[in-house]
């Protein structure tokens, strides 16, 4: 069955940076569209990224030109770069796909 699994957060100081992974089973990466959605303490779910099966990706703005999506077909992974972090930025992060999402990994920017 479709899995994922997201590793890669922890605490880092605002202007830094972390990269995020998201190890996939029960399906190919590259078969289908994923993204990547956020939740802040005491707010719902927040949209961040998403790549096409084709490879295209899109941004929500607070995060465009800081965040890079990609893809690792080899490794059956999705990855999050994530530069320039802010405080606001402070969330668990999932990966998403064929409508499963993981556990979430904890992401807290601070100083």
């Amino acid at each position: 069955q479709v899995q994922l699994v997201e590793s890669g957060g922890g605490l880092v100081q605002p202007g830094g940076s972390l990269s995020l992974s998201c190890a996939a089973s029960g399906f190919i990466v590259s078969s289908t569209g994923m993204r990547w959605v956020r939740q802040a303490p005491g707010k719902g779910l927040e949209w961040v990224s998403d790549i096409t099966q084709g490879g295209r990706t899109t941004y929500a703005n607070n995060v465009k030109g800081r965040f890079t999506i990609s893809r690792d077909n080899a490794k059956n992974t999705l990855a999050l770069q994530m530069n320039s972090l802010r405080p606001e930025d402070t969330a668990v992060y999932y990966c998403a796909a064929l409508g499963k999402k993981g556990q979430g990994t904890q992401v807290t920017v601070s100083s």
